[in-house]
């Protein structure tokens, strides 16, 4: 079972799960899951390998869409799901596999299509720190530093970073050997006929227009929507603005 942050709610709408993206938590969501909880029950959880979640030596999309099914038949099907980048892939292919389980579907900055880019540079860089000295997680932005120039991602990457221990909350070996898979997609038949919101970043190339034919493939109530001045991290970047997006869509 996946790690997860509860927040309850008095609301009636149907309980929402979110899933996080790569090298993310469910904590970077905590901001968002309880303002969005006013309307109704929200999950965010610890995908696999990543945060308080177990590790495990398989890291592909029918895995962790396996694993967030695990979650929504404890808590009672069906639920909403809201996945970013590789949580919004494994959010698809749920949504193909097991529909039944889903009522609404919002993926955020991704499309069900294979990337050419890899995140291996960000691997490299975590694994090239020395956590032998220390004493808390501020301690890691000068390491990281020289690794990872931009200042915003550096503090995302140390939110999984673990001081007491020493370690990185990140199965770094794992997300390395499945990398491919990961930038992938698995081709997953079928089709989820419910609504789907494809959430984008209006600065991201996530998802360029020449993907939207794919999409509708398989999602055929697909409907897109970009947010300006966004980037890929759309929810971070413009949290009021991702909100009431996803406020107005979960609640037509």
């Amino acid at each position: 079972m996946l790690t997860r942050i509860d927040h309850p709610s008095d609301g009636a709408a149907r309980p929402l799960l979110i899933a996080h993206g790569l090298f993310g938590s469910a904590r970077n969501w905590g901001v968002i899951a309880k303002r969005l909880s006013d309307r109704g029950p929200v999950v965010a959880v610890d995908m696999r390998n990543h945060g308080d979640s177990p590790w495990t030596d398989s890291h592909g999309y029918d895995d962790l869409a396996a694993d967030l099914a695990e979650v929504i038949e404890a808590m009672g099907a069906p639920m909403d799901v809201l996945g970013h980048s590789m949580g919004g892939k494994a959010a698809m292919v749920l949504a193909l596999m097991q529909p039944s389980l889903l009522g609404k579907l919002v993926v955020a900055d991704i499309a069900p299509m294979a990337y050419g880019h890899s995140q291996m540079q960000y691997i490299d860089a975590m694994r090239a720190v020395d956590l032998s000295g220390i004493e808390r997680r501020s301690d890691g932005e000068a390491l990281l530093a020289p690794h990872v120039a931009d200042k915003g991602l550096r503090a995302f990457f140390l939110q999984s970073l673990d001081a007491a221990q020493k370690r990185w909350k990140l199965n770094l070996d794992v997300l390395a050997a499945d990398m491919d898979r990961i930038t992938g997609w698995p081709d997953t038949p079928g089709t989820f006929d419910g609504p789907a919101l494809f959430l984008t970043g209006a600065d991201s190339d996530y998802v360029p227009r020449s993907a939207r034919d794919q999409v509708r493939a398989q999602f055929p109530d697909a409907r897109f929507a970009s947010i300006p001045g966004a980037g890929h991290w759309l929810h971070a970047e413009k949290p009021r603005d991702f909100e009431a997006a996803v406020r107005v869509f979960l609640d037509l």
